[in-house]
C-alpha cells in the first residue's frame, strides 16, 4: 500500500514526539544526591576524600539497578565545594537545594555544617554529616539535620578520660583555634580534665589560619605542663608539633577528631613522633566493613583512602536505603524512616537519637609510632539500639 506523504510526515512526527517523551521520562528516573566539602584550598584532599567515598556509594547502589516504588532509577552525585568556609557553604547549600537534590551527604566541618542547616531545613531535606563532630550542629532542633560519627561532647569526655587515666597528665595547657570545632573540643575536654581532678594551667587561642605557634607555646613553657591538647585540625597540628620539638618541650601534643591523616605526618615528618590524637570512628581495618571498602576504593579511584571516605559512603548508603525503604524520594516520607533507620554500615551499625546523633559511637585513639598512626585503644561503640 503505498503510504501519503502527510502521513509519513505524521508517523516521523509521532516518533520524535515519542523519544523526547522517553527521554523525558529516562531524565525524570535519575536522583540526585547531594555532596559538599572542601574540594579546593588546604582542606581538599580531605574533600576529595569524602567525594570518593560518597561517588563509590552511587556506583555500587547503581550497579544493583535499584528501583524506588518499583520504577527503575539511577543515583547521581552532584558535588559542591563550601572552601570549608561557612559563608560559601551557606550558597552551596542554596545551589543544592536549586539543582533539587533528595538530600545531602555534608558539610565536613562543624563551623559549614551549622549555618548550611538552617538552608536544608527550610527545604525540608535531609542533611547527612559524615564528619561534623560539633555537638551544636544537631542542637538547632531541625529535623533534618543527621551525623555519623560520635560529637565532640563525648569525644572531649573520652580524651579527656584517657589523658587523665592512661597518660596521668595532671598540668594541661590547652589551645584552640576559635572555630566552631576547635574552640568546642578544646571547651569539652578541659571540663572532662577539670572534673576529673587536673588543672587547666594555660588557655591559649589562635585562629585557623596561624602557622607560627611560637609566642602561645613560649607562655605554655613557662608553666611546665605535662600535656598540651590542640582543638584544630591536621594542618595546624604539623607545624605546632615540629615547633613543640624544636623549642625542646617535653610534654606530648594530643588532639582530636582532625589529626589522624597522612598529610599530619608528611608536614609534620619526624617531629610527629608520638604525638596522640582520639578520632571518633573506628580503624579503617576495625570496621565492620573497612577492608572490603578499602579495596574497593583503592581498585576504583589508584589510591588510598585520607581519612574520612567510609563516613561519606555511609552517609550516601543510609540515605539511600531510607529513600528505597519508603518507596519515595518525598522527605516527608523518607524522613521518618532515616531518623529510624538501624543501617549495617561499613563504619558500623547506624542509628539516631532524637537529635539525628549518632547512637553508640566509637572513638579510637591514636599514636604516631615510628612514623604512622597506630590505633591504640578503643571506646564507645556499643551496638546501636
Amino acid at each position: 500500500m503505498k503510504t501519503s506523504a502527510p502521513f509519513k510526515r505524521a508517523v516521523l512526527l509521532g516518533l520524535a514526539l515519542g523519544s523526547l517523551g522517553s527521554a523525558v521520562a529516562l531524565a525524570d528516573q535519575q536522583v540526585s544526591i547531594g555532596l559538599a566539602g572542601p574540594l579546593t584550598g588546604p582542606s581538599a584532599r580531605i574533600g576529595k576524600d569524602l567525594e570518593n567515598g560518597a561517588q563509590l556509594a552511587i556506583d555500587q547502589a547503581n550497579a544493583r539497578h535499584p528501583q524506588i516504588n518499583g520504577e527503575a532509577v539511577t543515583y547521581k552525585l552532584v558535588s559542591e565545594d563550601d572552601q570549608s568556609d561557612p559563608r560559601t557553604a551557606v550558597s552551596v547549600a542554596q545551589r543544592l537545594v536549586d539543582a533539587e537534590v533528595v538530600g545531602v551527604v555534608g558539610h565536613w566541618n562543624t563551623g559549614t555544617s551549622i549555618p548550611a542547616a538552617r538552608v536544608y531545613h527550610d527545604a525540608g531535606i535531609a542533611q547527612v554529616a559524615p564528619v561534623a563532630t560539633g555537638h551544636a550542629y544537631t542542637q538547632q532542633g531541625f529535623d533534618t539535620s543527621f551525623r555519623i560519627m560520635g560529637h565532640d561532647d563525648d569525644g572531649g569526655r573520652v580524651a579527656g578520660d584517657y589523658a587523665l587515666n592512661t597518660l596521668k597528665a595532671r598540668r594541661i595547657a590547652v589551645i584552640d583555634d576559635r572555630t566552631a570545632f576547635g574552640q568546642g573540643l578544646a571547651d569539652q575536654f578541659a571540663k572532662a580534665v577539670e572534673a576529673g581532678g587536673a588543672s587547666v594551667v594555660e588557655r591559649e587561642y589562635v585562629d585557623d589560619k596561624t602557622i607560627d605557634f611560637s609566642a602561645v607555646l613560649t607562655n605554655i613553657r613557662g608553666h611546665n605542663p605535662d600535656l598540651i591538647f590542640f582543638g584544630g585540625v591536621d594542618s595546624q597540628a604539623a607545624p605546632l608539633a615540629r615547633r613543640i620539638k624544636q623549642l625542646g618541650i617535653k610534654a606530648p601534643l594530643m588532639g582530636a577528631g582532625g589529626f589522624v591523616s597522612q598529610t599530619f605526618l608528611q608536614l609534620a615528618q619526624n617531629e610527629g613522633e608520638g604525638v596522640i590524637a582520639l578520632e571518633p570512628g573506628l580503624a579503617v581495618a576495625q570496621m565492620p566493613g573497612g577492608k572490603a571498602f578499602e579495596q574497593a576504593y583503592r581498585e576504583r579511584f589508584k589510591q588510598g583512602i585520607e581519612l574520612h571516605a567510609p563516613f561519606a559512603y555511609d552517609g550516601v548508603g543510609v540515605l539511600i536505603a531510607a529513600i528505597e525503604k519508603a518507596g519515595s524520594t518525598d522527605p516527608r516520607q523518607y524522613l521518618p524512616v532515616l531518623r529510624a533507620s538501624h543501617y549495617p554500615g561499613v563504619t558500623g551499625t547506624i542509628a539516631f537519637d532524637a537529635q539525628g546523633n549518632l547512637k553508640n559511637p566509637s572513638f579510637t585513639v591514636y599514636q604516631v609510632k615510628a612514623g604512622q598512626w597506630q590505633p591504640v585503644s578503643v571506646a564507645g561503640g556499643a551496638q546501636a539500639q
